[in-house]
């Protein structure tokens, strides 16, 4: 039986060749990882310098950047190894493709949580009503948005309905409008109710003087006069000046009518 012979010239060079595309395969992702990172703390870096940009929202597009250099480091490594990364990218898109219609209300969220880490049409702190929903923000991120509402009970809303959705933000200008309407039944002294209103809201301290407050005769029907009180204030002191008009109303034995309606903001 004869044996075969090794020619070890031969694997001697197939070492050589793949050593080489070994190394170099090494070379390229230390250079593309510290690319990677460099990219992504330049970015990160450039997209703070704006003042409308959010930390939340330079952290993902910094973090795409990296990744997309990551994947072009990977798809080199691959050639250089002599594997043919077309079939791979194939795979991968098709892979991408199929992900993305399986999380397609996902990614909505994420891409409405962009817009609105961008464009902020509200930030912490602010009381907004949305999707009929209505509370202080109290955390955005690229998928929900948190509210407390008014009795403390935690309200998470997708960002997709606070993005495609009419919003309500009542913190958004510094100064608010309180109006109530009271209506004074006939054979009542309109003058003295009109008075002591008309001395409450000169003499706190909350209520602005430009534009100047008003009590003025709003409407008259058969049975009653209706008297509106308007007076502007601060965004923080609108709810305490509402209710302490409220009180001072309800002293003289007059119910406002429909308050919650004629209250707005400016």
């Amino acid at each position: 039986m004869t044996i075969p012979k090794i020619d070890f010239s031969h694997i001697g060079d197939l070492f050589v060749v793949y050593g080489i595309n070994v190394l170099g395969a090494i070379f390229i992702a230390l250079v593309g990882w510290w690319l990677a990172r460099v990219a992504e703390r330049l970015a990160h870096r450039a997209l703070l310098a704006s003042s409308h940009m959010d930390r939340t929202i330079a952290v993902f597009l910094s973090s795409l950047i990296r990744y997309a250099v990551l994947t072009v480091t990977l798809i080199l490594i691959l050639q250089v190894i002599g594997i043919q990364a077309t079939s791979l990218v194939a795979v991968l898109g098709a892979t991408s493709l199929a992900i993305g219609l399986a999380l397609q209300g996902t990614l909505s969220n994420v891409a409405a949580g962009v817009m609105l880490l961008i464009f902020r049409p509200f930030k912490l702190g602010d009381s907004i009503e949305v999707g009929g929903k209505s509370g202080t923000v109290q955390n955005l991120n690229l998928f929900m948005t948190e509210l407390a509402s008014g009795d403390n009970v935690q309200v998470l809303i997708p960002n997709g309905q606070v993005w495609g959705q009419a919003m309500t933000n009542t913190s958004a200008y510094a100064t608010r409008r309180v109006a109530l309407t009271f209506p004074i039944l006939a054979g009542k002294n309109v003058e003295v109710f009109s008075s002591n209103m008309r001395k409450f809201i000169e003499r706190d301290k909350r209520v602005l003087k430009d534009p100047a407050p008003s009590v003025t005769v709003a409407n008259i029907t058969e049975t009653s006069i209706q008297v509106s009180v308007q007076a502007w204030t601060t965004a923080d002191d609108a709810g305490g000046l509402r209710t302490d008009l409220l009180q001072r109303a309800l002293s003289a034995g007059q119910a406002p009518a429909n308050p919650d309606a004629n209250s707005a903001a400016a």
